[in-house]
């Protein structure tokens, strides 16, 4: 996968600012429903956040490092428990894409 520019990076932020977390991790960890729903989220939605509960740091990284792996997604910032993730979808679908709702919010 090739890695994002730091002006994409940019304007990624920019539109993940205005996002609430889709994906939750708990006290299961990561467990194959969660990647599922984070496999569809990034599909539908292309930009999601990910809230990682634990007071645990490398614990959570390693779940955020984890999921990474298995979706096939990008990290393109995380602070504490929240992370931000990308992938380019198939197809956009262009009522439920962060990408495109949220265009006007990165200039």
């Amino acid at each position: 996968m090739s890695s994002l520019s730091n002006q994409e990076r940019k304007r990624l932020r920019q539109i993940g600012h205005a996002l609430h977390p889709v994906v939750m991790l708990g006290s299961q960890g990561l467990t194959e429903g969660v990647i599922e729903e984070a496999n569809r989220a990034l599909n539908d939605h292309e930009l999601i956040k990910v809230k990682v509960s634990g007071e645990d740091r490398e614990l959570r990284a390693a779940l955020m490092q984890e999921l990474v792996e298995k979706t096939g997604a990008e990290i393109v910032q995380q602070i504490g428990k929240i992370v931000l993730l990308y992938k380019k979808a198939a197809k956009q679908n262009q009522h439920l894409s962060n990408l495109i709702r949220f265009a006007h919010l990165a200039k």
